[in-house]
């Protein structure tokens, strides 16, 4: 492949010149301390990847407020002074490394297991999620009802979102992504069957994806206006792989433009685990993510598989998206893109890596065969 691997032709996001199409998906990590502030080696961890060829690095799902948004104990938060500061330093070697950065921000709502500032979820609707809490981030067992989210409540969380953003300018942010996916909070109002509200945030599609929306405008609304701003959205879930928006292309186009319209610089579809063709693929043969480029004209990421160099090449050479965006196989190869370059070969991921109690600092070690 080398160089002339459309992956590695640069592309613009916002503002930001990027020198290739390769990004670093967000991967819980839970690596920050009790109070959730990043920490030297956190900082350590997100250069790599910058320092092996990836131009974008989008963090881990960073909590927006300390209320109810937190999912997992030792998830960073972007809510205090302290947070800030922690990530300053995160932020600051991605740029000595040459790298953007974009943080994540995340709500858990019903999927929140490890949340020291309250034992209470909320929801769009009070339905139990399918499936069990995730062993390997803490939990057991079935999922907790939550509690059906006032109006107060749904104000509460644009508020949080903004607010987190404005400290994500502070903290040195190139941008922020807004986590509209994977069966958290507001992919539970996109979702039909843990939506079930019948005022303006429930019912037809069009109001399920109004308050991301409305998170995505209040955020645009605080930042400076070279702040980029993404959704990142999936049909599949954390806690259920075979979901599939009802309307299929109806969906897809109406989700993307209700997003376009309220401000958002690039759409992120992820894939949650599953491959990229299995998740985007609709019954009409188009795919959620070209669907949703043609739609807005937006730069769209495409997730899953994406090391893949085949796939890569024709997820870009077919017009199916603009960027790629790489996890497992990036934790596994943080210098990913350099690899694909050379046309060298990539190491495989070994699913040890997303242990827990598998400290980033034992990650390198780790890739290197050994089980520091």
């Amino acid at each position: 492949m080398s160089t002339s691997h459309p992956a590695l032709s640069p592309v613009r996001i916002g503002k930001h010149e990027l020198s290739s199409r390769y990004a670093v998906a967000p991967m819980t990590r839970v690596s920050a301390t009790p109070d959730g502030v990043p920490t030297p080696e956190m900082a350590e961890y997100y250069a790599e990847f910058a320092a092996g060829g990836f131009p974008l690095v989008i963090t881990e799902g960073v909590y927006p407020d300390a209320a109810h948004s937190q999912g997992y104990l030792n998830q960073p938060g972007l809510v205090t002074a302290d947070h800030v500061d922690g990530w300053r330093a995160v932020t600051g070697a991605v740029h000595a490394a040459g790298g953007v950065i974009i943080a994540q921000l995340m709500h858990a709502g019903a999927l929140s297991q490890g949340n020291p500032h309250t034992s209470e979820r909320i929801a769009p609707s009070a339905v139990r999620p399918r499936g069990e809490m995730m062993p390997e981030y803490g939990g057991r067992g079935p999922w907790p009802v939550p509690r059906e989210m006032s109006a107060r409540d749904i104000a509460d969380v644009v508020a949080g979102f903004a607010a987190a953003a404005r400290n994500a300018v502070a903290a040195g942010f190139d941008g922020v992504e807004v986590h509209a996916a994977n069966g958290y909070l507001l992919d539970q109002f996109i979702t039909d069957y843990t939506n079930l509200r019948t005022d303006s945030y429930g019912g037809p599609m069009r109001d399920r994806v109004r308050l991301a929306a409305e998170v995505t405008h209040a955020i645009k609304a605080v930042v400076p206006a070279d702040f980029v701003v993404g959704v990142r959205l999936s049909q599949t879930k954390v806690n259920d792989f075979t979901y599939r928006w009802p309307d299929g292309e109806r969906d897809a186009e109406t989700v993307s433009a209700e997003l376009a319209a309220n401000g958002a610089d690039y759409l992120h579809i992820a894939s949650e685990g599953r491959n990229w063709l299995d998740t985007a693929r609709l019954a009409g043969g188009r795919t959620i993510t070209s669907v949703a480029r043609v739609a807005t004209g937006l730069p769209v990421i495409a997730n899953g598989g994406m090391h893949d160099v085949v796939l890569a090449e024709r997820v870009l050479g077919e017009g199916h998206a603009d960027l790629l965006s790489v996890a497992r196989a990036a934790l596994a190869n943080p210098d990913l893109p350099h690899r694909v370059a050379k046309d060298a070969e990539l190491d495989r991921f070994d699913h040890g890596m997303l242990d827990p109690e598998v400290t980033l600092a034992n990650v390198r070690r780790w890739r290197e065969g050994e089980r520091g």
